[in-house]
């Protein structure tokens, strides 16, 4: 199995509703992200898949829908009064935790036709969360 991990940088802010640490007030990261592809074969070039296409499709997709934004649950009051200032928002069903952001990602860019395996999200230089859809098991015959 070859594999290949394509790393983007983007920027956005959130806040985790009912949490009681620091992370309940509206403030900012610059997050990473990982994303690894995987084939068993080498396509014709020699590769799992091209680098430059990898960076594009990406990047595409984060800045259309998460780059320098806030990320919040639907439900938060925050929501109102920044849509009526015109700030551009991500709303999410549930917390933006790094974990939930993570698979945001992941649903996104596989739903733009980017064929990743997992995506994972640095939130900090020391914090990271990572989405992997579960793995099929085939039955044996």
């Amino acid at each position: 199995m070859y594999t290949v991990t394509q790393t983007v940088t983007f920027s956005y802010g959130h806040r985790l509703m009912s949490y009681a640490g620091t992370c309940r007030h509206a403030h900012g990261h610059n997050g990473r992200i990982e994303v690894l592809f995987a084939a068993e074969e080498l396509d014709a070039l020699g590769m799992v898949r091209d680098f430059t296409d990898i960076r594009r499709e990406i990047e595409a997709w984060l800045e259309r829908h998460v780059d320098h934004r806030m990320l919040l649950r639907r439900d938060d009051p925050l929501v109102e009064p920044l849509e009526a200032l015109g700030e551009p928002l991500f709303l999410m069903d549930v917390n933006p935790t790094a974990e939930a952001i993570a698979k945001e990602i992941f649903d996104g860019i596989l739903a733009a036709g980017v064929p990743a395996l997992e995506v994972r999200l640095w939130e900090t230089d020391h914090s990271m969360a990572a989405y992997a859809p579960p793995r099929r098991t085939q039955a044996n015959p």
